[in-house]
């Protein structure tokens, strides 16, 4: 599998929290990293569920970017969701290994969950180059 139908395939699960057949190896360590908290799990199943419990509601990805590196991929991205309190937002990094075509290993270091009322105080004190 090449590293952009690797990279379609985790935002699919993203987008999902479902994942897609060949994306992960059956043995894949997570290493989450979020503000203040870090969290491991090994195998697809956990990883799935561990998905699930942080993000339940289902929401899009509105921006990504892969960069190949000699033993998987790096992927930066951005979601967006929304729940009763509105419309939420993280970016994220992850750098994966891929063993046999699927992720293996995938560390991801996320901003932590952006409220409304935080987007909007970006929004006032921030002017950003590029979205």
């Amino acid at each position: 599998m090449t590293t952009k139908e690797l990279a379609d395939l985790f935002v699919r699960f993203l987008t999902t929290n479902t994942a897609p057949e060949g994306l992960f190896t059956d043995d894949v360590l997570l290493d989450l990293s979020v503000p203040e908290w870090r969290l491991q799990t090994r195998g697809r199943d956990e990883l799935v569920a561990t998905r699930r419990r942080s993000h339940p509601f289902l929401g899009t990805v509105p921006r990504h970017r892969v960069d190949a590196t000699p033993t998987g991929l790096v992927l930066e991205f951005e979601e967006q969701w929304e729940d009763d309190q509105g419309q939420w937002y993280c970016r994220e990094l992850m750098r994966a290994e891929v063993r046999d075509g699927a992720i293996s290993e995938a560390s991801i270091y996320c901003t932590g969950d952006w409220s409304p009322a935080t987007q909007a105080a970006h929004a006032r004190q921030v002017t950003l180059l590029r979205p």
